[in-house]
């Protein structure tokens, strides 16, 4: 690419998203009028990949985490010809546009993760960095090389202030991933002003010490950025860091530099002037340099020949590994390999569900090559060891990572990992410290991504670590995020058909939470039971006619409600475990009904606040306040979650 062509490409990236965030009355025009030359660079000459086939599968991954500058992506994947129109950039953040305020994964190709929160981009491009080694390690051979490209992000100041952005940074370096390259726009400038109102470590200095490779230059020197980037992909053994200084809002006459353009239009005289001092007429709106046009259309002929020379690779591949190519078709499809041989429990076997999840887990892995994950730094608790070595700089075909106490960059890294492709990642920690991890949940749910959260340690029955550790209002929360399926099973038989649906589900994650304590195989009234569950929830024991009393219960709280249903001889009663609350209350009624029969009273229990359980039940047993430290089982009688309890709420009473 010469000087003119970049010039003219960032020409258009500034004019278009001026007028685009002028329009909306709306948006962030900072970073892409201060990046334009940069994004120039990424997709007509840095980057690896193909317009015309947005999902090949060794193609460069760029993520941009300051995902509030959304109109430089925009511009940029219309200018590249990634089906991004004119007229979907002048409906910017508008409903319906595939151009949303932030960028979102799914609206339109070339969007390769949701981001806005900051740092959680760098982050996923972590994930993403992590899913190229795995996979070049399973598949690549010795003369077929199918695997093999870059992850670069772009980062601004509130990225790196985000504590995500330190997680992820620690352990990208301790695990070396030298294709990955962030660009750190260093503008030092935030909502409020200056950075140095609230700002001024040595970032580069931060990365160093993480193990990156760090190098500073100016963002508008295109031939030193090249020269930085040679030198990144030199270093095969560290991430990189490439800080570039550069002018927030460049081009806009009175307002560049100021934090007065980070986050609103410029308004029609600056633009009028900026497009003059371009040499652009003022009522030329939504203008791209006809010379980006005809760039860009040489560039994709240029990339669509690089693309079919890696088909004929990975055709000749195909050809001389068949076992490798219908794994690798697999992986991508997100199917397992072989069927899973579940492990099998007699009623009244007595163990955590935590502990049959781990045995569940080792025969899910056994049939689906592609599972990979870890926990963060709580591996033996939560019972997430996978067969093998572990993951690391020296052991790419590792499948189980160790996260150490990084839980929000765990789930944000897992979350790339999904986004990349070919692998279906879980990650792991006690249930209490969801609140650690649930910005990027919650961001796995807005994806739809499949992740599984294998989330232990799940009531007050934790015991004696004590209110800190003992989740009461968790289950509610995570219950709230739209999309997230939660699975909370009461013995070991259930664990395995929960692990069955968080494997099969491909649109959204799914949290399993799991008991620290032993409960019992329980004897099941419905011989269909595991058809059933699917709709959330089955009949665990059937009363003798029409029910007087329906109790619904989850986790180790069905046991307490088939002891406490022995207490009350005079009642009907018929217990129903819950596996997915929310499922189970977007059944269509008759499915409800033929559990919950019209004209019965509905107790519901469960070791937690009874939030959402009123859309269903009379009445509740739960926990309404933080715990205590002592003996679990001693814990729950002294906060009244006992089986006397339950007992009387069944006869009729209250508690």
């Amino acid at each position: 690419m010469d000087q003119n062509a970049l010039n003219e490409i960032a020409m258009s990236v500034r004019c278009l998203s001026m007028d685009a965030i002028q329009r909306a009355n709306s948006g962030h025009p900072g970073l892409p009028l201060g990046c334009a030359e940069l994004g120039a660079l990424l997709y007509g000459e840095f980057m690896r990949h193909d317009p015309s086939a947005p999902a090949w599968l060794d193609r460069d991954r760029f993520v941009l985490s300051a995902g509030h500058g959304s109109m430089f992506l925009y511009s940029l994947l219309h200018m590249a010809g990634y089906g991004i129109s004119v007229d979907d950039i002048m409906s910017f953040r508008q409903i319906g546009s595939k151009c949303a305020g932030h960028p979102e994964y799914g609206l339109a190709p070339g969007i390769e993760t949701t981001t806005g929160p900051l740092g959680q981009g760098v982050a996923n491009a972590v994930g993403m960095a992590i899913a190229e080694t795995m996979l070049a390690a399973r598949f690549n051979t010795p003369g077929h090389t199918i695997i093999d490209h870059y992850t670069w992000a772009l980062a601004g100041d509130g990225c790196m202030q985000e504590g995500v952005t330190s997680e992820a940074v620690s352990l990208a370096g301790h695990l070396g991933l030298g294709k990955l390259i962030v660009f750190y726009d260093d503008n030092r400038i935030t909502i409020d002003g200056a950075t140095n109102l609230s700002f001024s470590e040595d970032v580069g200095a931060r990365f160093a010490a993480a193990g990156w490779q760090v190098q500073r230059g100016d963002m508008y020197d295109a031939d030193g950025i090249r020269a930085m980037v040679a030198h990144a992909k030199a270093d095969s053994a560290k991430p990189s860091l490439v800080i570039l200084q550069s002018v927030i809002g460049k081009g806009a006459p009175t307002m560049q530099g100021s934090h007065k353009v980070h986050g609103a239009p410029l308004g029609t005289e600056e633009i009028a002037r900026a497009k003059e001092a371009m040499g652009i007429p003022a009522d030329a709106q939504f203008w791209v340099s006809p010379k980006a046009i005809e760039f860009f259309k040489a560039r994709r002929i240029e990339l669509a020949a690089e693309h079919a020379e890696w088909e004929r690779t990975f055709s000749a591949w195909k050809d001389a590994h068949p076992a490798l190519a219908i794994e690798l078709d697999a992986a991508i499809a997100g199917k397992s390999s072989r069927a899973v041989e579940w492990p099998s429990y007699k009623s009244q076997d007595t163990l955590a569900t935590r502990a049959a999840s781990g045995k569940a887990l080792a025969a899910v892995a056994n049939a689906w090559p592609q599972l990979v994950g870890g926990s963060a730094d709580l591996t033996g608790p939560n019972l997430t060891q996978l067969p093998g070595p572990a993951y690391s700089r020296s052991n790419r075909s590792g499948r189980m990572m160790h996260y150490g106490i990084r839980e929000h960059a765990m789930a944000a890294i897992s979350n790339g990992i999904a986004l990349h492709g070919g692998l279906k990642p879980f990650c792991a920690t006690f249930l209490v410290f969801a609140d650690y991890l649930r910005p990027a949940l919650r961001l796995s749910a807005l994806m739809g991504l499949p992740v599984i959260y294998v989330l232990t340690h799940d009531s007050i029955f934790v015991g004696e670590d004590g209110p800190t550790h003992q989740p009461v209002e968790h289950l509610a929360v995570l219950r709230a995020i739209p999309n997230v399926v939660v699975l909370r099973p009461a013995d070991a038989e259930e664990t395995n058909e929960a692990w069955s649906w968080a494997m099969k589900r491909r649109d959204g994650p799914t949290v399993i939470a799991l008991s620290r304590q032993n409960l019992p195989v329980l004897s099941k009234a419905d011989p269909d039971w595991r058809e059933t569950i699917r709709t959330g929830a089955y009949v665990v024991r059937n009363s003798r006619d029409e029910p007087d009393v329906v109790v619904l219960a989850s986790g180790s709280e069905v046991e307490l409600a088939l002891h406490a249903a022995d207490l009350v001889p005079g009642k009907s009663v018929r217990v129903v475990s819950v596996l997915s609350r929310e499922t189970f209350l977007g059944q269509p009624e008759p499915i409800r009904r033929a559990m919950i029969p019209n004209g019965c009273r509905v107790v519901a229990c469960e070791a937690g606040r009874s939030l959402g359980w009123e859309r269903i039940a009379d009445v509740f047993l739960g926990i309404e306040r933080f715990g205590e430290s002592g003996p679990g089982a001693q814990v729950a009688a002294h906060l009244g979650l006992t089986v006397e309890a339950l007992a009387g709420l069944i006869a009729g009473g209250s508690f």
